[in-house]
């Protein structure tokens, strides 16, 4: 005669199950708004590249904005609306804010919501 043994060892099917369907959500979740910070990526690297043009603390704010513009069309950004972008100009300093959201819609009516807030600052004058 076999005896059983006094303890199991694994995962029962449940429990496997709920497993699955935790990490099957992070992956989800991942996917989701994974693409969201890489469109952030794009829109922070364009601010830190107009930072690095040496004329920009001379430009005018329709010179930032068409710059702006000109850099997110090639980085397929669209998502950036004008009155998201605030530009305060004074004669030797400029401050260049992006604070937008994006809302991405995960299943039925449950949604993620992501804020951004990026700024850049040429020139001496701080006390704008």
């Amino acid at each position: 005669m076999q005896t059983l043994p006094k303890h199991q060892r694994g995962l029962t099917f449940i429990s496997l199950c709920v497993l699955l369907f935790i990490f099957g959500f992070f992956v989800f979740l991942i996917l989701k708004i994974g693409p969201i910070y890489l469109d952030h990526n794009k829109v922070a690297s364009a601010l830190s590249a107009l930072k690095g043009d040496p004329e920009f603390p001379e430009m005018s704010e329709s010179e930032i904005r068409s710059s702006l513009s000109k850099r997110f069309n090639i980085g397929y950004v669209d998502f950036i609306e004008p009155e998201d972008i605030k530009i305060s100009k004074s004669s030797n300093y400029v401050k260049v804010e992006i604070e937008y959201e994006v809302v991405e819609s995960m299943a039925y009516n449950l949604s993620v919501l992501v804020e951004f807030h990026d700024m850049i600052e040429a020139g001496g004058d701080s006390d704008v």
